[in-house]
């Protein structure tokens, strides 16, 4: 009977459980975001970049502005006798001018917006070179946090198993109590290290999110490691070269220069005056008297009117010394562009494999050595073969060792990137 009762009253139950599960809000699944993914959002929707981009409205207004003709001028003129006494006399002249362009200043001039539009193209592409290395940079420091916190964790950890064998010691009277409290202010240290770090790790965060220009409410995380092996198959000269033909500032700075030759070829044909040109109709009224009788005689005429200033003093002597300085001033930015490119490149080249040759140590030697050390000094305490200094100082060892293993891997993919921006190459394949 009693059975039968339990029974009935867990069917009964059944349809109330079912309706909690099933009014239980469902949260999304927070987007996880690599690498490759927060570089494209940031290209895409960065604020800085997207206004930079919309100027390509104003390289494209003045390409159409360069092409256009000068607006034809209409002529109205009109002339009477009233106020001289000569009321049936008057005149009216109609007329249109247009300017036109000698020396090929249209085509020359349409070069110089599409070469302005070529500069454009470089400098866009400048920005966007400068803002991977930004976002890789921000995002490997996100990353170096994360796993300083794993490995705070891992501390936190050990402190506790640690905190269990002195709880475990000090009740069978092996220990004296002050042994039990330096493990206790170890883990209080551990947990407030992480609390830092977690801090730093917001922070990061927090900047990538800027730069990838999310709105407030979406909130995703950052997932990625360290490479553990980074196979550089250039050497110096290689990659030099690869700066010298890819650095898209390095390729703004020549198209600038291009522009510059053009600007004085455009300088010396307005030397040359433009011709405009007229043509108008004219009617004149005019009175005569012959024998006392007064006639009129309306006339019309057709004109043609050429104008064109004639250059005696201006030649554009000034346009033309201008436009030189311009291409000198940006021939000599040019040449040191390339100078500290060829030394950006050495400089990352260098740090890059000194943070290998540090790594190598570490993974050889160190690291390795470290694990062994620090399971032969936990088990010789718990043995009762050393105090607890010995291990609180060879855990202390372990995690600072660690932390500096895991900036040297930062440090190591830091200068990669720096390196990559350098030449303007990713250098697993593909231009930035």
């Amino acid at each position: 009977m009693g059975t039968t009762v339990f029974g009935r009253g867990a069917w009964l139950l059944v349809p109330g459980i079912v309706s909690i599960l099933s009014s239980t809000p469902v949260f999304a699944e927070t987007r996880k975001l690599a690498l490759p993914q927060v570089v494209e959002l940031s290209l895409q929707n960065n604020g800085d970049l997207k206004a930079f981009r919309e100027e390509k409205g104003i390289r494209d207004a003045a390409k159409v502005r360069a092409g256009l003709l000068p607006n034809p001028t209409l002529e109205l003129e009109g002339g009477t006798g009233a106020l001289t006494g000569s009321s049936a006399e008057n005149s009216l002249s109609l007329g249109v001018s247009q300017e036109f362009f000698l020396a090929g200043k249209r085509q020359k001039r349409l070069a110089i917006a599409e070469q302005e539009l070529e500069m454009y193209r470089w400098q866009l592409a400048d920005r966007e070179r400068l803002l991977r290395e930004e976002v890789k940079t921000a995002f490997y420091d996100a990353i170096l946090a994360q796993q300083r916190i794993s490995l705070l964790d891992r501390s936190i950890a050990l402190n506790r198993q640690l905190l269990d064998v002195t709880k475990e010691r000090l009740a069978a009277g092996d220990i004296p109590e002050l042994e039990m409290n330096l493990v206790k202010v170890e883990l209080a240290r551990s947990e407030g290290a992480k609390i830092e770090v977690e801090k730093a790790l917001s922070q990061n965060q927090a900047k990538l999110l800027t730069l990838m220009g999310l709105p407030p409410g979406e909130d995703p995380s950052i997932v990625g490691t360290f490479e553990t092996e980074i196979l550089l198959q250039k050497n110096l000269v290689d990659l030099k070269q690869l700066a010298h033909e890819k650095r898209p500032d390095r390729n703004a700075l020549e198209s600038e220069k291009n522009r510059g030759e053009s600007d004085i070829t455009l300088a010396r044909a307005e030397g040359i005056p433009d011709l405009t040109a007229g043509l108008a109709f004219r009617r004149d009224t005019t009175t005569m008297e012959i024998g006392g009788i007064e006639g009129k005689e309306t006339g019309y005429t057709i004109g043609l009117k050429l104008s064109m200033p004639i250059p005696v003093f201006d030649r554009n002597q000034a346009g033309v010394q201008e436009a030189r300085a311009k291409r000198n001033s940006t021939e000599s930015r040019l040449t040191a562009a390339i100078r500290s490119a060829e030394r950006e490149v050495e400089t990352a080249y260098a740090s890059f494999k000194n943070a290998e040759k540090v790594l190598s140590l570490y993974k050889s030697s160190i690291i390795p050595q470290l694990e062994e050390n620090l399971k032969l000094t936990q088990e010789a305490y718990r043995l009762g073969e050393v105090g607890i200094l010995t291990v609180i100082q060879e855990q202390k060892k372990f995690f600072e060792v660690n932390d500096s293993y895991l900036a040297a891997l930062h440090d190591r993919q830091a200068a990669l990137v720096k390196l990559e921006t350098a030449v303007a190459t990713e250098l697993t394949g593909g231009v930035q």
